[in-house]
């Protein structure tokens, strides 16, 4: 029988109070520091850093969660359009539930979209960025974005309505892991590794009561149709000279054969190298738009490099292993 894996081992789950529920995650390292918040991609949840979480965790905790909609998170209550500016609000309710003044983030994909966001609102409030393949997503062209957040509301409502009509109560077509694996695979573009995909899928399906040995994918189906606060070039612009005026330290990190559209070159990843003295970017040849998952060992190697320029006390840690 195909078994979900136990990847649970190096961290602790956590489970944070929200209004709606909760939001889920899992604490790697010291959880009397203050630790880097890392968020998912779309669609994804924490289970995307269960292999380069544990490499880092021993220089600077993390925090890596699940936001809502995904993975063990709490759902948003039916009749609710889901937005990634309340993805940035989830970063605001956890300084104020840990009391932090500060925050450090990692962001992979929309996470790393989110990232940005934050930053530029809140340029005051965080103290470094990890971004990875990603800085932000790209903006539609103009003629396209009507026409899709026509599409992108109706269908919202469409499976809010579906949420709230109790005789539709049956479980989400299941399937075998095994078949779990080749949807992810497929779905990712081939983007996750076969083998990696067990780690997304932990907190992605739930066992079926219907069908013995098969799994249904839990995560909220309304986030395939999530709404977006996407500056175009002009606004993302500004919003990069408010985080480049405070010399954020920011670090990018992109795949080289990936093929997500928000990992190319743009004017902002121009705009951010010519007036970011702390922002540095690199290009892993061999990375897809997950290396983060599929190339852990390097891509946390970049990043305990940088921890130790802009981090005094993952700094403190990595001159003493040295």
């Amino acid at each position: 029988m195909d078994q979900i894996p136990d990847v649970s081992i190096t961290c602790s789950e956590v489970r944070i109070q929200v209004p709606w529920g909760h939001i889920s995650g899992r604490w790697y390292g010291d959880q009397n520091e203050r630790p880097i918040i890392a968020l998912h991609g779309w669609q994804d949840n924490c289970g995307t850093f269960a292999k380069l979480a544990p490499l880092i965790a021993p220089y600077r905790s993390l925090l890596c969660i699940d936001l809502p909609g995904h993975g063990h998170s709490s759902h948003l209550p039916p009749g609710i359009l889901y937005h990634n500016t309340e993805y940035v609000r989830v970063i605001l309710r956890l300084m104020q539930i840990y009391k932090w003044k500060k925050v450090s983030l990692m962001g992979h994909s929309m996470g790393g979209s989110i990232a940005f966001h934050f930053a530029a609102l809140y340029p005051n409030r965080v103290d470094m960025v990890i971004s990875l393949d990603i800085i932000k997503n790209v903006y539609w062209p103009t003629d396209v974005v009507p026409t899709l957040l026509a599409h992108v509301t109706e269908k919202a409502i469409i499976d809010n309505e579906r949420l709230l009509n109790n005789s539709d109560a049956s479980e989400p077509p299941s399937y075998t892991f095994k078949e779990c694996e080749q949807l992810l695979y497929e779905g990712s573009q081939k983007s996750v590794d076969l083998e990696n995909c067990k780690y997304i899928l932990e907190r992605n399906i739930t066992k079926s009561e219907l069908y013995p040995d098969k799994y249904y994918f839990s995560r909220d189906g309304r986030v395939k149709y999530l709404s977006e606060f996407n500056p175009n070039t002009g606004m993302a612009l500004e919003m990069a000279k408010r985080i480049c005026q405070k010399a954020i330290p920011y670090l990018v990190i992109k795949g080289g054969e990936s093929t997500n559209v928000s990992a190319k070159t743009t004017e902002l990843d121009e705009y951010m190298s010519k007036n970011n003295h702390c922002f540095e970017s690199y290009m892993y040849p061999k990375g897809t738009h997950h290396l983060h998952l599929n190339n852990a060992k390097p891509v946390a190697q970049i990043i305990i490099g940088f921890l130790q320029k802009h981090d005094n006390e993952a700094s403190k840690v990595i001159k003493s292993k040295l």
